[in-house]
């Protein structure tokens, strides 16, 4: 499994999130498995979001189209700025477990 991580600054996290949401049907048309979006706590404009795909060709594939999404006049209006995304590949995924109480 393949993310494509994005890291954005926007003027207003519901504006930009609205319009994000007009890109879904986009997405999944890309090879887009699923996303997570996550912001800052300190700063809630300060935008990440990671793209899930099947292979590297695909979100590789999704970053030519990324820039035909910026160029729009509806994520022109949102976007204040946006990093160079960034293809990380899942190497392991866990749930911590408990230690065992210890015998007293």
């Amino acid at each position: 499994m393949i993310t494509l991580h994005i890291e954005n600054t926007v003027h207003d996290y519901e504006s930009w999130k609205a319009a994000f949401d007009k890109f879904d049907r986009f997405r999944a048309d890309q090879g887009v498995r699923s996303y997570r979006l996550t912001r800052r706590v300190e700063d809630g404009n300060q935008v990440a979001i990671d793209l899930t795909f099947d292979t590297a060709e695909e979100a590789t594939a999704f970053r030519g189209a990324l820039e035909q999404i910026w160029r729009t006049p509806q994520s022109q209006e949102q976007l204040v700025a946006h990093g160079s995304p960034t293809l990380h590949e899942l190497v392991e995924e866990r749930v911590p477990t408990a230690a065992a109480p210890s015998a007293v």
